[in-house]
C-alpha cells in the first residue's frame, strides 16, 4: 500500500513540475512513477498493488467485451421475430469463497443483459442465476462461467477470495 501512496505522490509531483494539472499529465506521472518504483523494487520492497493490475484490467476488458456481446445479442433478439433463445436457472459451484468475490461475480452477472443474480445458497457453495441463454447445455454453460469470469476474479483479487471468511459467531461477547 505504500507503494501505491509512493506512486500517486510522486505522479502529482510530476503534474506540479510540468504545470499542468490534466488528468492525461496525471496518467503519464503515474506511468512513470511506477516505472522509477519497478527500477527501485529491490530497494523499497515489493509492491503489493502491482501484482494483479494486470488480472484487474483483464477482468474489466473481459466484461467491457461480454457486455457489448450480450446487449448486442439481446437487442437482437427484441427486434427480431421469433425465439432464439432457451432460459433457465444454473446452479454455478463457487470457488471464490470471499464476501467481495461472491459479490462482483454476482454483480458482474447481474450488469451483463440476459442474465440475473438470484441468490446464493446457505453454505455459500452455488450462485444461481438465471439465463436467457442457455447455449451449449447447462454444465457448458456453467463451465464456461467458471473458466471465463470466475477465474479472472479469482486472480484480480489474490488468494484471499478464495478463502471463506471466518463464521460468524452468535454467541454475545464476554464482558
Amino acid at each position: 500500500m505504500k507503494n501505491l501512496l509512493l506512486t500517486l505522490v510522486l505522479a502529482l509531483v510530476w503534474t506540479a513540475v510540468q504545470g499542468a494539472f490534466t488528468l492525461a499529465n496525471f496518467a503519464l506521472g503515474f506511468v512513470l512513477a511506477y516505472g522509477v518504483l519497478r527500477l527501485l523494487r529491490p530497494l523499497l520492497g515489493e509492491a503489493s498493488y502491482d501484482q494483479r493490475i494486470w488480472y484487474k484490467a483483464s477482468l474489466a476488458g473481459f466484461f467491457v467485451k461480454e457486455l457489448i456481446n450480450s446487449s448486442v445479442r439481446v437487442a437482437w433478439e427484441t427486434i427480431t421475430p421469433g425465439h432464439r433463445m432457451r432460459a433457465g436457472i444454473l446452479a454455478v459451484p463457487l470457488s471464490v469463497r470471499s464476501d467481495l468475490g461472491i459479490t462482483l461475480f454476482a454483480n458482474l452477472i447481474s450488469l451483463t443483459p440476459g442474465t440475473l443474480s438470484l441468490d446464493v445458497s446457505e453454505d455459500r457453495e452455488y450462485l444461481y442465476i438465471h439465463t436467457m441463454y442457455i447455449d451449449q447445455g447447462e454444465e457448458e454453460d456453467i463451465l464456461h462461467l467458471k473458466r471465463t469470469l470466475e477465474r479472472r476474479i479469482i486472480l484480480a483479487l489474490g488468494a484471499e477470495s478464495t478463502e471463506a471468511p471466518p463464521p460468524v459467531s452468535d454467541a454475545a461477547p464476554a464482558s
